[in-house]
């Protein structure tokens, strides 16, 4: 099986393909380069294992939470590959993908949504299978979801932008906190290829980004 992911959702843009178990991968910090840099890296990808698109079974993205606009370039790349290439499409979700980053049995995964809330989600392994604690959400730093007794894994850029409300709300329960922790490509094809193996994969045109939030900005009143 062969499938290529993007992931665009944070201030790093990246992008992994697949192969019959081996992966390759390319990321960096992109800032606002994102949409500049993603095809580059696929065509990359692809030239190094002599494929094109067609060849490929399948093409995952990182679906959301994120960047709103990183959200809109990974699925709208994805779209336009998949499309002209006649191939399925999954979306992996970015907080689930950093669970499997961390490498972690039990993970409390904050990203920063700005306007003083987190992208928030929290995961258990078991067998060799994640499941969902507290499927993501959208939360004040300080009214996070509890999470059951033991020790979690903190990971994300929340940690870093609301540490201090965060370490309060999880007082004793954080073996370990990675701030930079975030979402990749890598991660996602790994978590897309069992859906592929199942025939999970949808049309191109059914493709969609997780957003949560419906607003990007805060009114003056709000501010």
């Amino acid at each position: 099986m062969k499938i290529l992911a993007i992931d665009t959702s944070s201030e790093y843009c990246s992008a992994a393909l697949w192969c019959d178990g081996k992966i390759d991968a390319r990321e960096t910090r992109a800032g606002r380069r994102h949409s500049e840099l993603v095809l580059g890296m696929v065509d990359e990808l692809l030239a190094q294992r002599g494929l094109a698109v067609k060849g490929l079974d399948g093409i995952a993205f990182g679906a959301g939470p994120g960047s709103f606009t990183g959200l809109r370039i990974a699925c709208g790349v994805t779209q336009g590959l998949a499309f002209a290439a006649g191939i399925p499409v999954v979306g992996v979700g970015t907080l689930l993908a950093m669970a499997e980053a961390a490498q972690a049995e039990r993970i409390v995964c904050c990203l920063d949504a700005r306007m003083h809330e987190v992208y928030h989600a929290a995961y258990e392994k078991a067998d060799g299978k994640w499941n969902a604690v507290h499927a993501p959400g959208l939360y004040a730093p300080g009214a996070a979801p509890q999470l059951p007794a033991g020790a979690w894994f903190g990971g994300g850029s929340g940690f870093a932008a609301y540490r201090e409300a965060l370490m309060l709300r999880y007082d004793g329960m954080l073996s370990a906190v990675d701030a930079e922790l975030h979402p990749r490509a890598e991660e996602i094809a790994r978590l897309a290829v069992p859906q592929f193996e199942r025939g999970m994969g949808i049309d191109a045109a059914l493709a969609a980004p997780l957003y949560i939030r419906d607003k990007v900005a805060l009114k003056t009143h709000e501010r």
